[in-house]
């Protein structure tokens, strides 16, 4: 089987799970209003855990990384920028369209994939931009969209500040539980020959993912107008 067929197979197998993606559910809000702020810890973990884009667009930031400090590093900036937004705009009030947001985010998955299949380079003949520097405003766009989900919840009354918080601190938890096997499988992986085959595999998959995912939000916007 040639290297070209495994790809589009295993894309096409993969592709209807991501279209899967997170929302706000009735049994989380049911969670928030019997529960307390540990509650939210739980709701933000769960929310990043099934979190398939924000998932993925890490997935394709850690293929780019050679060592475990850069990895923290990238991660680190990544994290502060969606607190930035996460806390900022649910404390004040900020909304955006979830299904616009979710695009943008989309569009993030399918800038990482094309970044590391060398696109800048082969299609546009420059480097690509500074990746640190776009971890940390793809962070604060998906920071956005954290709290457009948080905001889509009956928060109730009171220690509200707090509640943002604790959501943030699920959320960090969460992110944290996600990529331990993500990074240690992509870490394991490079030792082994068929590594490149699975490098390729997959960086398809963001970019083709991320363009599902796009089509499938703005979709969703169009319909809801």
């Amino acid at each position: 089987m040639s290297r070209r067929l495994i790809i589009s197979t295993l894309l096409v197998m993969l592709l209807p799970a991501v279209l899967m993606a997170h929302g706000v559910s009735e049994s989380d809000q049911e969670i928030l209003s019997n529960g307390g702020l540990l509650a939210y810890i739980l709701v933000g973990a769960k929310h990043m855990v099934t979190g398939y884009d924000h998932l993925l667009f890490l997935t394709g930031v850690i293929f780019y990384l050679n060592n475990f400090k850069d990895i923290v590093r990238f991660i680190t900036v990544f994290t502060i920028g969606h607190c930035i937004t996460l806390i900022g705009a649910t404390y004040l009030g900020i909304k955006v369209d979830e299904h616009l947001i979710d695009a943008v985010i989309a569009l993030s998955v399918l800038y990482k994939g094309f970044e590391n299949l060398g696109g800048f380079q082969k299609w546009f003949k420059t480097e690509s931009p500074n990746l640190l520097w776009m971890v940390f405003i793809f962070g604060l766009i998906h920071g956005f969209g954290l709290s457009t989900r948080l905001q889509s919840f009956d928060m109730g009354e009171g220690m509200f500040l707090a509640k943002i918080l604790c959501f943030n601190i699920g959320v960090e938890l969460g992110q944290i539980t996600a990529l331990i096997p993500i990074v240690f499988l992509i870490t394991q992986w490079k030792k082994l020959k068929s590594y490149q085959l699975f490098y390729q595999i997959v960086n398809w998959f963001l970019v083709v993912a991320g363009i599902a995912l796009f089509i499938y939000q703005i979709y969703g916007y169009i319909s809801h107008m």
